[in-house]
C-alpha cells in the first residue's frame, strides 16, 4: 500500500539492502523492489498539490455564496437572490473540481480526517444545490436544460462514486450513515431544483399577464393629464413600476416558493449531519484537528486545508437557504387570518401546467407502424403522469414541511435562536428608517392622487401568484422605501458641475445658434445631427480659444462630461435611427481625445491655442483643418460615399461638424462688438447650455421608459436605475423649469433638427410654457413633459 511511503519507504530500503546477505533474495531483485517503490512515491508526490487545487476551487465557491449572503443583507433582501454564484459553467466546473476527494477512488482514505473531508465535500455540494435555487428564475429554458443537465451529471457522478466507496469499505463504516445522509440530500435537493424549473417558464408567461394588464391600468389613469408628467407624478409611477417589478423579479419569485423554503430545510439539516459528525469526532479526540495520525492519505497536510474551507463554505452556504425557511415559518405564523388545511395542501396549476401541455400536445413522430406511435405516446403519458404524481407530491411535502415546522419548531428554533437576532434587525430597520425620513421629509408630498396627507396604495401594483394572497402585505412593508433609497442614492451622485453649467442659461436660443444656414455647404446633402456632435465640437473650440485660463477649460471639460451620460441616455432611448449610429461614433471618438489629451482627432488644441494671437486666427484655423479634411475626403473618393453622409467615416462627420460650427461662432464674433477671448468663451459655454438643456428636457420621457421595461428579467434593475436617474436630475429639471419649449409635437422633442428648425422659424410668442400646475402659464415650478 502506498500509505504513508515517507515513514515505511526507508525503512523497506534497508530491509531489502539487507536482504541480500542472503541466498534466497538476489541483489538485482532488491534493486527493481526499490526502483517500483521509488516511482510510486514519485507518482504519488502531486497529490497534495491537487488537494490544494481542490480547496482553491472550493474556497472560490466558498466565498462567492458569502458574497450573496453579504450583497442580500446590505440591500435588505433576506430572500439573498443570486448575484455572484449562480448556476452556470463556471461555477458547475469549480464544483467538480471541488469534488475531488469524494470522486477519488483510487486513493485510499482511512485517517479520521480524510473521512471527514470527504464527508464535507458531499455536505457542501447539497449546500451549493441549495444556494442554486433562485438562480434559475433568471435563466431561459434552454439555459435551464443545459445548467441542470450539467449539474444532474455531475451529481450522479458523487453519488455512484460514494455508493461503490460504502460497497468496498473505502468509507469508514463510523462515516456510513452520516454518508448516506449526504447523498440522499444531494439527490433531494436535485429533484427539488430540477422540477421546480419545470415552473420557471409558467409563472413568467403568468406574471407578464399581470404585468401588461397592470401596465395598461397605469397609462390609462387620468385621460387628462396622461401627457405631462410632474416631478412628483415621476416619483409616483416610479414608486409603482419599481413595486411591479420586485414582486415580479424571476429570482424572488422561486425564492418565495415552497419547494425554495423546503430545500432550506434539508440544506440546514445536511449542515447539522455534517456538525454532529465533528462533533462526535472531537469528543471522542479533542486534538484530532492538529493529530498527524489522522491524516493517513496521500493527501497529507492538504485533506486539512480542504475540510477546513470546505466547512467553512458550508457554514456560510446554509446561512441563505435557512434564513429563506425561517421567513416562510415567520410569515406564517404572522398571518391573521387562519387557512384550511384543504386550502393549504393545494397544488396550484402553475406547478403542472407545463406538464400538462406536454401529455396534450402531439408527438412529432411520424415514423414506425401505427401500434408503434400509439406505444410511443402511451410510453410519454405514462412518463408525464408520473413527473406529474412528483410533482404533486414535492409541492405537499414542500407546504408540510412549512406546516410542520411552523407548528413545532416555531417555539424550539424560531423565539430561542432567531427571535434575539430578528429584534435586532428590527431596531436597525427602525434605525434606517429615521435617517431615510429626515432625508426625504422635504420631499414626501402627496403619494396619492386621491388627495394631500393620504399614502399611496401600493397592493395593486404588486404581482402574486395563486396561493400567494398575503404577498402584498409583506412587500409593501418590507419595500416602500426603497424607491426613496434610490433616489437618495442618485441625488448623492448628482452632476454638480452640470448644473452649474445650466445656471448660466436661461434659454435654449443656443439651439438656434450653433449652426448657420449662411455658411457654403461642403457636400450635396448635410448629415444629420445629434444632441451631442454639436455639444463637443463647441467644447473643443472653447478649449482652443487663447488667453483662456486653465481652470475654466478643465470646469468646462467636466460639466460637459457629465452633460453627455444624461445626452447619450436620451439618444440611445428616443432617437435610435440607423443613421444616428456613426454619428455617434464620431462623438465618441472625438471626445475621447479632447477630454484624455485635449486633441480634436489628430490636431493638438492647446498647441493651437498657444499659436493663436487671438479668437479669430483660431476659429479660422480650425475651420481651415476642418474644411481640408472633407475636402480630401471627397477628392479621394467616388460613388455614393461621397455624397450621402451615412456612408462617410466617422472623422470626415466629425471634421463637417467643426468646419460649419466655426465659420457660423466665426461670422457671429467677428459682428459682435465686444470680441475678447474671454467673452467668446462664455458665449460658447451658454451655448453649450443651452443645447444640453434642451436634450435633458427629455429626460422624464428617458425615465418613465426605463420603467417600461418589457423584459421581465431585467425589469428590477431597469427601474431601480429609473429611480436612481430621477435622483441624480431632479435638481436639473428644476432649472428646466424655468424655460420655455417650442410648440414642437412629443415626438419631434428628441431631435435636435426639429428643434433648430422650429425654433428658427417661429418668434418667441409661438413658445409654450414648460412649467404649469394644470393651467396654461401659471408658472408653479411643476414640469410637464409630453410623454408618448
Amino acid at each position: 500500500m502506498s500509505i504513508c511511503v515517507d515513514y515505511y519507504y526507508p525503512m523497506l530500503e534497508r530491509h531489502l539492502l539487507s536482504c541480500s546477505n542472503y541466498s534466497y533474495i538476489s541483489a538485482s531483485c532488491c534493486s527493481v523492489m526499490i526502483k517500483e517503490k521509488e516511482e510510486e512515491h514519485r507518482l504519488e508526490s502531486p497529490m497534495p498539490w491537487i488537494g490544494i487545487y481542490a480547496a482553491a476551487a472550493s474556497l472560490v465557491c466558498s466565498l462567492a455564496m458569502v458574497a450573496d449572503i453579504f450583497h442580500g443583507f446590505r440591500h435588505r433582501k433576506l430572500w439573498f437572490p443570486c448575484k455572484f454564484f449562480t448556476l452556470n459553467a463556471a461555477s458547475l466546473t469549480l464544483l467538480a473540481v471541488s469534488m475531488k476527494l469524494p470522486v477519488d477512488l483510487s486513493t485510499t482514505m482511512p485517517g479520521e480526517l480524510d473521512q471527514l473531508a470527504k464527508l464535507t465535500s458531499t455536505t457542501l455540494m447539497s449546500t451549493v444545490i441549495g444556494n442554486f435555487m433562485p438562480s434559475i428564475g433568471a435563466m431561459d429554458d434552454t439555459e435551464i436544460f443545459m445548467n441542470i443537465t450539467a449539474l444532474t451529471i455531475l451529481v450522479i457522478t458523487v453519488f455512484v462514486n460514494i455508493c461503490i466507496q460504502l460497497n468496498t469499505q473505502l468509507i469508514n463504516p463510523s462515516f456510513e450513515i452520516e454518508h448516506i445522509a449526504a447523498i440522499s440530500f444531494m439527490l433531494v435537493l436535485l429533484v427539488l431544483l430540477s422540477f421546480s424549473a419545470l415552473t420557471v417558464s409558467t409563472t413568467k408567461k403568468c406574471l407578464q399577464l399581470k404585468y401588461d394588464d397592470i401596465h395598461k391600468t397605469i397609462s390609462s389613469e387620468e385621460p387628462q393629464e396622461t401627457e405631462k408628467f410632474t416631478i412628483e407624478k415621476l416619483k409616483v409611477n416610479v414608486e409603482k413600476y419599481w413595486m411591479i417589478a420586485k414582486s415580479s423579479s424571476p429570482q424572488f419569485v422561486v425564492a418565495r416558493s415552497v419547494t425554495c423554503y423546503a430545500s432550506g430545510t434539508i440544506c440546514f439539516l445536511a449542515a447539522f449531519t455534517l456538525a454532529e459528525a465533528h462533533l462526535r469526532i472531537f469528543i471522542r479526540d479533542d486534538h484530532y484537528y492538529i493529530n498527524p495520525s489522522n491524516v493517513r492519505s496521500n493527501y497529507r497536510w492538504s485533506a486539512f486545508v480542504v475540510l477546513v474551507i470546505q466547512s467553512f463554505g458550508v457554514v456560510g452556504g446554509t446561512i441563505a437557504p435557512t434564513f429563506r425557511w425561517f421567513t416562510a415559518i415567520s410569515l406564517r405564523c404572522k398571518e391573521e387570518r387562519v387557512k384550511s388545511y384543504k386550502t393549504e395542501l393545494k397544488t396550484e396549476n402553475y406547478w403542472i401546467e407545463r406538464l400538462l401541455e406536454w401529455k396534450e400536445s402531439p408527438l412529432a413522430l411520424r415514423v414506425g407502424s401505427q401500434k408503434f406511435r400509439k406505444l410511443v405516446h402511451n410510453t410519454k403519458n405514462l412518463i408525464l403522469d408520473f413527473c406529474i404524481a412528483v410533482q404533486v407530491v414535492i409541492v405537499l411535502a414542500s407546504k408540510l414541511v412549512v406546516i410542520v415546522l411552523a407548528s413545532i419548531l416555531f417555539v424550539l428554533i424560531y423565539l430561542i435562536l432567531i427571535s434575539p437576532f430578528m429584534l435586532f434587525w428590527n431596531l436597525y430597520n427602525e434605525f434606517i428608517e429615521k435617517i431615510i425620513s429626515k432625508h426625504t421629509a422635504s420631499t414626501n408630498h402627496t403619494r396619492s392622487e386621491s388627495g394631500p396627507g393620504t399614502e399611496l396604495d401600493l397592493s395593486p401594483y404588486v404581482l402574486y401568484l395563486e396561493g400567494e394572497e398575503e404577498l402584498p402585505l409583506q412587500i409593501m412593508k418590507n419595500n416602500r422605501d426603497a424607491t426613496n433609497h434610490f433616489i437618495q442614492e442618485g441625488k448623492k451622485r448628482q452632476p454638480k458641475y452640470l448644473k452649474e453649467l445650466l445656471d448660466q442659461s436661461t434659454t435654449f436660443t443656443g439651439v438656434t445658434k450653433f449652426d448657420s444656414h449662411q455658411v457654403p455647404s461642403l457636400a450635396s446633402e448635410e448629415p444629420s445631427n445629434c444632441w451631442s456632435l454639436p455639444v463637443v465640437t463647441l467644447t473643443s473650440i472653447a478649449i482652443a480659444l487663447p488667453n483662456i485660463e486653465k481652470h475654466k477649460a478643465k470646469w468646462l471639460l467636466r460639466s460637459v462630461s457629465e452633460g453627455l451620460l444624461y445626452a447619450n441616455l436620451v439618444e440611445k432611448f428616443l432617437n435610435a435611427k440607423s443613421d444616428m449610429v456613426s454619428i455617434r461614433n464620431a462623438v465618441d471618438t472625438v471626445w475621447l481625445g479632447v477630454d484624455l489629451f485635449h486633441r480634436w482627432l489628430d490636431e493638438d488644441l492647446q498647441k493651437i491655442s498657444l499659436e493663436g494671437n487671438n479668437s479669430t486666427e483660431t476659429l479660422e484655423k480650425l475651420a481651415d483643418i476642418a474644411k481640408n479634411s472633407v475636402i480630401e475626403f471627397k477628392a479621394n473618393t467616388n460613388g455614393d460615399r461621397k455624397e450621402n453622409p451615412q456612408n462617410w467615416p466617422i472623422k470626415v462627420i466629425a471634421a463637417n461638424s467643426m468646419y460649419r460650427i466655426s465659420r457660423t461662432v466665426l461670422e457671429n464674433h467677428r459682428g459682435s462688438n465686444d470680441q475678447t477671448d474671454e467673452t467668446l468663451f462664455e458665449q460658447l459655454c451658454i451655448m453649450i447650455a443651452d443645447i444640453l438643456g434642451a436634450c435633458l428636457t427629455n429626460l422624464p420621457r428617458v425615465i418613465i421608459m426605463k420603467c417600461f421595461c418589457s423584459a421581465i428579467e431585467e425589469r428590477e434593475k431597469s427601474v431601480q436605475h429609473a429611480a436612481q436617474l430621477l435622483g441624480e436630475t431632479e435638481e436639473i429639471l428644476k432649472i428646466l423649469q424655468q424655460r420655455e419649449l417650442p410648440n414642437l409635437n412629443p415626438d419631434k422633442v428628441a431631435y435636435i433638427d426639429e428643434w433648430h428648425a422650429l425654433i428658427k422659424q417661429e418668434n418667441p410668442l409661438a413658445f409654450t410654457t414648460l412649467i404649469n400646475d394644470g393651467t396654461s402659464s401659471s408658472g408653479s415650478g411643476e414640469l410637464h413633459i409630453a410623454i408618448e
